[in-house]
Parts: C-alpha cells; sequence; structure tokens
C-alpha cells in the first residue's frame, strides 16, 4: 500500500492534528523540565517541545516479551522517518483517541541498517500501552512523528564528553537508545567525542531489568569506554545469588555517582520516576555537576 494511501486510511480513525512542531534541536539537547501530572496527556506534557512536522506510516514487524509486564514492538517505518537516540514517538493508533509518547529503545544506526525502530511498552490502562499488550498484532498500522529536546547527537568534531545514564524502570528505554547509539559510533570509528559512557540502571528486582544482556555484550565489546552497575530495590535475599554479574542491591548511592562524575566533560541522562530524578538531580549539583549537564526525561 502507498504512503498516501496509509495515511488516508489512517487518519479516518485518528484524533485530529496536534499542536504545531518546532523545528529539531541541534547540538546539546536542553533540559526538560516536565510536569509529572498524572491526568495531562502526552500530548499536553510535551506541547513545548520539538517534534516532526509529518507523520509517517509504520506497520508491526515483531512483538517480543522483554518481560512478564513490558512488551517489545518492531516497527517498519516510512524511508523519510528519522530521529535522535533517545528521543521519543508520537503514536496515533486507529481507533485509540488517546495518543500514545513511547521513547524509542533501539538506535538510529538500526534505522538506517534496516528501516525499523522498537519501543519497549510496559502494561498499563491507559489506552496506547493497553492497545500494545492486548491488540496489537504483527501488521497492525500506526502513524508516527518522532519528537522530544532529550537526545545524545554528538557533533563529530565536539568536545568529548564522558557519558553517564541513569536510568528507573522503563526510564531505560532512551537511555539504551543512547548506549547503541554510543556503540554503533564506537564501532564506526566515530567516538571521538565520547571519552568513556557508564549506565547505572535501577529496578525493583533482576527480572525487571530490561536488556540486560544486550547491555553486559556491549560492555565486554568496548571494555575501555562502557561500563555499567545494576541496581535492584526490592529483590528478596532468598534470591541475591542470581543479582550477578555487576548487580547490587538498594538504590543508586552517592559513592557510585561520586566516581563517574567530572564537573567539566561528565554529560549526565536521567530517565525515571519523578523521585528518582529530583534525589538524583540534587545529589549530581552537590557533586559539583552543572546544572546545564543533567538533562532529565520524565513520563510520570
Amino acid at each position: 500500500m502507498s504512503v498516501r494511501r496509509v495515511l488516508l486510511s489512517l487518519s479516518r480513525t485518528l484524533t485530529p492534528a496536534c499542536p504545531p512542531a518546532g523545528q529539531l534541536c541541534r547540538g546539546l539537547p536542553s533540559v526538560r523540565r516536565m510536569s509529572s501530572t498524572r491526568q495531562m496527556d502526552h500530548l499536553q506534557r510535551t506541547a513545548a517541545n520539538s517534534r516532526q512536522q509529518a507523520l509517517y506510516p509504520a506497520q508491526v514487524c515483531g512483538i517480543s516479551a522483554e518481560s512478564d509486564t513490558v512488551k517489545r514492538l518492531r516497527l517498519s517505518v516510512h524511508p523519510d522517518f528519522s530521529f535522535k537516540a533517545g528521543q521519543w514517538v508520537d503514536m496515533f493508533i486507529p481507533g485509540v483517541e488517546t495518543v500514545g509518547g513511547f521513547s524509542m529503545c533501539s538506535s538510529p544506526g538500526l534505522l538506517q541498517r534496516e528501516g525499523v525502530i522498537e519501543l519497549a511498552v510496559k502494561y498499563t490502562k491507559h489506552p496506547p500501552a493497553h492497545w500494545v499488550h492486548t491488540q496489537c498484532t504483527l501488521g497492525s498500522q500506526v502513524a508516527l512523528r518522532a519528537g522530544g529536546d532529550f537526545f545524545f547527537d554528538p557533533a563529530p568534531s565536539g568536545p568529548a564528553v564522558e557519558l553517564l545514564l541513569l536510568a528507573g524502570g522503563v526510564g531505560i528505554n532512551p537511555l539504551y537508545s543512547i548506549l547503541l547509539h554510543t556503540a554503533d559510533l564506537l564501532r564506526e570509528g566515530r567516538g571521538h567525542s565520547i571519552s568513556s559512557a557508564h549506565i547505572c540502571y535501577s529496578a525493583k528486582d533482576a527480572q525487571q531489568l530490561l536488556f540486560k544482556s544486550s547491555i553486559l555484550d556491549m560492555v565486554s565489546e568496548f571494555p575501555e569506554s562502557l561500563s555499567c552497575q545494576f541496581h535492584v530495590t526490592q529483590q528478596s535475599a532468598e534470591v541475591e545469588a542470581q543479582l550477578q554479574p555487576l548487580t547490587t542491591r538498594g538504590r543508586i548511592s552517592t559513592q557510585q555517582l561520586q566516581a563517574h562524575v567530572r564537573p567539566q566533560s561528565t554529560l549526565c541522562y536521567l530517565c525515571g520516576p519523578p523521585p528518582m530524578i529530583e534525589a538524583l538531580s540534587d545529589t549530581l549539583g552537590e557533586l559539583g555537576l552543572p546544572a546545564d549537564r543533567i538533562l532529565f526525561e520524565k513520563w510520570w
């Protein structure tokens, strides 16, 4: 089916047009201090953010279980669709009035190589997420556009940064995209603007640590550039033996952050529940990291 026909078909069931979009930001992202008010929908919360102006058709070409509560979607997208590592999509679903907002958990490189993006969606009763878990099938068609000012897109000639990625729960999605992009740059010999990247990822238990094996594979591939530490906050003592490798009980501590904070070169990205973001932002500030080097995304 042609792009025009797909969009015409989708337009019969999609919600009205969204607020005008601005141009995508370039260089270092700006800090997005978004309200965490639950009753605001995705388009309201992100009305001030940059996003693509055009909607692009996409088709679900893969569905898998990332955990017992998270489904991973693989979508084939239009050739003109593009995004930066860390951004999200507006997802318009036929028959669903509410527009979904999901961070991509794949790299721009995968899009360039295979023409697909990936989303990891946790089950909730929110209509778009509920659709993903209860009605979405192979071949389902949606419309997408990328947006957000939370992204990593280093200039080849820019100063080298030390990335610090701090994730909580499904907040791992945009940071995993950034880590995948970093690995792609290193493989292609374009990682001159990245001195190192360290990811700290916290979840309730080991089963909720999404993408763990893939993260460990990247660290093994680039041991001099990439490192990681996993945290579980509600793991029972009986299964503590299952926490290895590189996994500890407890929240991300000040001492652990201090080992990776250098005020002049560290660039920190955070994504997770608001209490976690606020606490870690305060801690990073106390460790001397300037506010404009602490970038975060809130979805709750």
